[in-house]
């Protein structure tokens, strides 16, 4: 009763900032699930697959138009995903229709889905998340080029008593070159390597005057607070950068070097996500930090009030989430259909339509689950706020 009556408490002040929440929000998913679904569309149509629907959204159509090859492409009431439906699919999930299947002519086999080679079938499932990866990388790319990127230096301005850093000697002036053998450009650099790796000894190499010295240091796992009053689990050193003039400058870069921090962004966010699995199977993390719908539209209302270009890094962000999300090895889900097709290129032969038919239900209940769990969350974070 009590986070039921905290989250009736806060629905109000929620209510009253909606709308800055649902535009942000929809933005970034609709570009996000829009490349998603392109990318399916796109390899399908290269191998000669007809496609029937490219929906975004679920439920019931606001708005379509059919082009000329006969896709439907339409607009629908609930933006909270979007699915491309191939000649054959029985619903939106691509389920085959084992009895429509069998009554194809060869014709219409061509056009099928599930009678291209398993290694078309798996390049048109695959694409999908590929294109989620891309999109991210493009999308860090311009802010780069157009916004530029922040650089503050990795030098210590102050250290908290009683911190990690003060434990390991560090003191104010201090910059820091490298962590671990790796080189470190920015405080951002240090602060991302230090808030993955809560509870490790790190050797950080440091330049004093006119010395380099190497500084052990563990860092705390601590919760903190965002400008917004979400609460994050990271690891802690306990300094200050400076913001001294000097320490502080912005960058502009040219395309290539913009790619190249793309696809740096981009394999950090997916490192990053790996990480954290990692440490809530192992008991490090916790997984009150996972969130669903609610938490993304609050999220996007907040970094929306930095301006185009924080919301456009957040859209690169969830694209990626979205791309490893749908990697995952669960029936139902694009990772779960790869999973099925490695079986079959190993057996020669495809799973009987049955196994195929209970992993889907599987997968179902366990992507539901995961919904649920998510948005019980969500209530939860807001409850608490």
């Amino acid at each position: 009763m009590d986070v039921l009556s905290g989250f009736g408490a806060h629905l109000g002040s929620l209510s009253s900032s909606l709308l800055g929440y649902i535009v942000p929000f929809l933005f970034v998913l609709t570009l996000v699930v829009f490349f998603h679904e392109l990318g399916h569309f796109w390899v399908a149509r290269r191998a000669g697959v007809k496609v029937l629907t490219f929906s975004l959204g679920f439920g019931p159509e606001i708005a379509g138009f059919n082009d000329r090859h006969g896709t439907r492409w339409r607009l629908a009431a609930v933006p909270l995903g979007g699915y491309v439906r191939f000649f054959g699919d029985e619903d939106a999930a691509s389920t085959p229709n084992q009895a429509r299947l069998a009554e194809m002519t060869p014709a219409e086999r061509r056009e099928s889905f599930f009678f291209q080679p398993v290694a078309w079938r798996a390049a048109i499932v695959a694409a999908g998340p590929i294109a989620n990866f891309l999109l991210a990388i493009v999308i860090f790319a311009f802010v780069f080029m157009v916004f530029g990127k922040q650089v503050t230096a990795p030098r210590v301005d102050q250290v908290n008593p009683g911190s990690a850093a003060e434990s390991a000697g560090f003191k104010p002036g201090d910059l820091v070159l490298e962590i671990d053998g790796a080189k470190v450009e920015s405080f951002s650099d240090m602060q991302r390597i230090v808030g993955s790796r809560a509870g490790e000894g790190l050797a950080f190499t440091i330049e004093r005057g006119d010395r380099q010295l190497t500084l052990t240091a563990v860092p705390e796992l601590k919760e903190v607070k965002d400008p917004f009053g979400n609460v994050h689990r990271t690891g802690l050193l306990g300094i200050s950068r400076s913001l001294a003039a000097g320490d502080v400058t912005t960058h502009r870069y040219g395309p290539v070097e913009a790619v190249g921090l793309g696809v740096q962004e981009t394999w950090f966010v997916v490192t990053r996500t790996f990480g954290y699995l990692g440490g809530l199977i192992a008991g490090r993390e916790s997984a009150d930090q996972l969130g669903g719908p609610i938490r993304i539209a609050q999220v996007s209302g907040q970094v929306a009030t930095f301006g185009i270009g924080a919301l456009l890094s957040l859209a690169a962000v969830l694209s990626v989430s979205i791309g490893l999300l749908n990697l995952f090895p669960i029936p139902l889900l694009d990772g779960g259909h790869l999973l099925f097709y490695a079986f079959e290129a190993i057996r020669g032969r495809p799973l009987s339509a049955r196994t195929q038919d209970i992993g889907f239900r599987i997968g179902l209940a366990l992507v539901l689950m995961l919904m649920i769990f998510a948005t019980w969350n969500d209530v939860l974070h807001i409850a608490a706020m």
